[in-house]
């Protein structure tokens, strides 16, 4: 059970759940050898290392995707299809982890991630590649929750954190290296499908780990297959994928594809409004559903840690995918550098970053206060976002790197004890829930936040283009093209003019992208002062 500092109950006490430690103290991996379980981390480390490098992998491989299949408006999707469909499924996949065996879930999921990277790899046409990355998607979602549950089910509450924090760290190691390894391919002759292809000979290596070694745990072996399947709550997993869905196309498309005020567009917007009543009634009410089966744990919103958690796990993610993204656009637009030299121009940020998610991972059961790391992480998000809010085309690259270092201590320092967090605040029965609800503030809110990067991108900079363009008459099509990058006829037409304007424009747009980040980091820090002050125990052993 967890101690606080004032004497107050937790959260999830008052709302009725039942408490924390079970009074039990049971080795989790009890018949399981060391080198079994040192193999299985590596696998699952391993793949959670993949799924963040598909996560990013996209960034600095779009210029040449336009350039191979077209089709400049579809270029957001390549990015977000992945990180959609990961959240439109988290939920249920969470609930799944309750239910089913565990090994055989990572397993289909694997499975499921492989078949997408290899349609994205092969995709002829530029749907195709979207279509790969959904499924993929889908399928790296199942493997990261399938890692944290493993480490929540053989490991004690001492352990979760350090163990939560080596999964988060290889996830975010992945997202990481995803631009520079996606930049490495989209200029090599192995061209930017081997950035896909790549998980195929990665997961085959694997394979005989997760089908050997991993352990296999079955959470509910009084339920018939049958009974599981019925325990799942379809209708809200369907109308929640759907509302992520909805949000992600009309934030997408609104206004580069078809005008805000278009008939298409506002259409969207009242379906997802319609669904967003729909599902909240449906979950509130337990409309064919029951309490213990509904996909979106209501109850957690009773507690304001669960809540406050899930605000800050959220934004430090928006933060993480903001930076990400934009630092490498930023230099290969105002710097000319390559896709490869411009996601190196990350390491500032990798170096930092992993460093502060070990540390954070390593103190909190010591330090015990999360409250605390999430006020100083906060702190440091503000300071080097509104920093990067400052740079322009003429902005020393020190300086840049600077910034880069200051935002990853913040987001480092938060980006994982969410989970430990969550998992020590509710009944073991509700642990697969907390960890799902905590991944999809993670994962959900990049996802939402790099879907309103976009817009702001293709609605902000095809507006600062026009107006830098005005009098010289040139067709919108052209000046929307500036915005694919180098390989686009703006910046391959030979016109210095040209290219200098097009670039101080779309610098001034990437530096108010950045804006994100600051708010996000603000919200952290205003998350923080609204937690209890209070110390969390996590040195109990948690029950087998």
């Amino acid at each position: 059970m967890e101690k606080t500092s004032d004497n107050s109950t937790s959260d999830v006490e008052a709302s009725g759940e039942e408490p924390v430690n079970s009074g039990q103290h049971v080795n989790p991996r009890d018949g399981i050898k060391n080198s079994q379980w040192i193999l299985t981390c590596i696998a699952l480390y391993l793949g959670a290392l993949l799924y963040g490098l598909d996560t990013t992998i996209a960034a600095d491989v779009q210029a040449q995707v336009y350039e191979a299949l077209g089709h400049i408006e579809k270029l957001p999707w390549i990015g977000l299809g992945f990180p959609m469909a990961s959240v439109a499924t988290i939920l249920p996949f969470g609930r799944a982890y309750a239910l089913f065996n565990i090994k055989v879930l990572l397993l289909s999921s694997i499975v499921v991630f492989e078949a997408g990277s290899a349609l994205c790899g092969a995709a002829p046409t530029s749907d195709a590649l979207i279509i790969g990355r959904a499924i993929a998607g889908v399928g790296g979602a199942g493997m990261y929750l399938g890692a944290l549950t493993y480490s929540s089910t053989f490991t004690t509450k001492t352990e979760a954190p350090l163990y939560n924090a080596l999964t988060g760290l290889s996830w975010g190691v992945g997202c990481i290296l995803g631009p520079v390894i996606g930049g490495a391919f989209s200029v090599s002759s192995a061209t930017w499908r081997w950035a896909f292809y790549i998980n195929l000979p990665a997961a085959g290596i694997l394979l005989p780990i997760y089908l050997f070694i991993v352990p296999s745990k079955n959470p509910r072996p009084d339920l018939t297959i049958k009974q599981k399947f019925a325990d799942i709550d379809w209708i809200g997993a369907i109308i929640y994928a759907t509302i992520f869905v909805l949000f992600m196309i009309v934030v997408t498309f609104s206004g580069s594809t078809f005008a805000w005020n278009y008939t298409t567009s506002i259409v969207l917007w009242v379906v997802f409004g319609v669904c967003l009543i729909a599902f909240t009634l449906q979950q509130g009410l337990k409309i064919f559903t029951t309490d213990e089966h509904r996909i979106f744990p209501v109850h957690f919103l009773k507690s304001r840690s669960l809540v406050l958690l899930y605000i800050a796990t959220g934004s430090a993610g928006a933060a993480q995918g903001v930076v990400l993204y934009y630092t490498p656009l930023f230099f290969q637009f105002t710097k000319g550098d390559s896709p490869l030299q411009a996601a190196v121009r990350l390491l500032p940020f990798i170096c930092v970053f992993i460093v502060f998610v070990m540390a954070a991972g390593a103190t909190l059961p010591i330090v015990g206060r999360y409250n605390l790391y999430y006020f100083v992480g906060g702190c440091f998000i503000s300071i080097g976002g509104a920093l990067l809010c400052t740079i322009n085309e003429t902005t020393s690259t020190g300086k840049i790197y600077g910034y880069e270092a200051l935002s990853a201590i913040g987001i480092g320092l938060l980006f994982q004890i969410g989970y430990a967090v969550a998992v020590a605040k509710v009944s073991p029965k509700d642990e697969p829930k907390a960890i799902g609800f905590i991944n999809v503030a993670q994962i959900g809110t990049i996802a939402i936040s790099l879907a309103i990067a976009g817009s702001i991108f293709q609605n902000v900079g095809f507006n600062l283009l026009k107006s830098a363009f005005a009098g010289r008459h040139l067709p919108d099509d052209y000046i929307r093209s500036a915005l694919a990058g180098t390989l686009s006829p703006v910046f391959s037409s030979g016109d210095a003019e040209i290219i200098h304007v097009a670039v101080v424009a779309v610098a001034e747009t990437i530096r108010k992208i950045f804006s994100l980040v600051a708010a996000a980091g603000a919200l952290v820090v205003v998350s923080s002062l609204l937690m209890r002050f209070e110390k969390i125990d996590l040195s109990i052993v948690a029950g087998g």
